[in-house]
């Protein structure tokens, strides 16, 4: 499973050959994230899940096979962007 993304996209190749490619809008986190934040990722759940830990960012197989975006809440998002201007600051 390999994970790349670009200013406008998320793509994962998984196992099974398949690449699949969704709008990085759908995950604000990501968005937010530099580079560096954005290339420290792994897998999770014995390959069921991409984990960010410097944005703390979790985003299923499951998921993204289903076509879900995030489902932070536009008030958790402000929050976690808040703190993390306090951090960069």
């Amino acid at each position: 499973m390999d994970v790349k993304i670009t200013e406008a996209s998320l793509s994962v190749e998984l196992r099974d050959g398949r690449t699949i490619s969704i709008p990085l809008s759908w995950y604000p986190r990501l968005v937010e994230a530099t580079e560096k934040e954005r290339l420290n990722w792994r897998l999770i759940g014995e390959g069921y899940g991409i984990h960010w830990k410097d944005i703390d960012e979790d985003i299923s197989v499951i998921g993204l096979l289903s076509g879900r975006p995030s489902g932070e809440s536009p008030d958790s998002f402000k929050r976690w962007l808040k703190q993390r201007q306090k951090i960069t600051k």
